[in-house]
């Protein structure tokens, strides 16, 4: 290889295009959530940002209970480790998700209605993210409920 070739080659390899990260959720290192599917039996929350960016940010799992969200560009899955409340269709007002240093909490206004059949409207829920050494994180969202049995 001449070394004109070389200079050449390191130069493209250089500016080379980089992988795009997944979209973050209004600068926030909560990014968007791909399409999910419902579970295969029971029911699960699917919750959009309400600010700037409005896309599915969390997935809330009734059984087994389990949160996912897309965290500092990869999907993490954390099991809920507390809750609160009666139970609607299989998630409560208020849990507790946490795992290797990450603690979510997310509280629900879960409302029943005649023109939702196999799930819910969730017209407020807030996240609340905290790990160790960083600042804490607060982000309104609303959805749906969605059930399979």
């Amino acid at each position: 290889m001449t070394i004109a070739a070389a200079i050449l080659l390191a130069g493209m390899q250089a500016t080379a295009p980089a992988v795009p990260a997944a979209p973050s959720i209004d600068g926030l290192p909560l990014g968007v959530l791909p399409a999910q599917d419902l579970p295969a039996k029971g029911c699960a929350a699917y919750l959009f940002s309400t600010g700037q960016t409005r896309a599915l940010a969390v997935v809330a799992t009734a059984d087994p209970g389990s949160l996912r969200l897309m965290l500092d560009g990869r999907v993490t899955d954390l099991p809920r480790t507390g809750a609160e409340g009666n139970a609607t269709l299989g998630l409560t007002p208020a849990a507790t998700y946490a795992a290797g240093g990450v603690t979510a909490t997310l509280t629900l206004t879960i409302e029943q209605r005649a023109t939702l059949t196999a799930g819910a409207a969730v017209p407020i829920a807030t996240l609340r993210l905290d790990r160790a050494g960083q600042d804490s994180i607060a982000m309104p969202l609303a959805g749906l409920l969605g059930c399979r049995t």
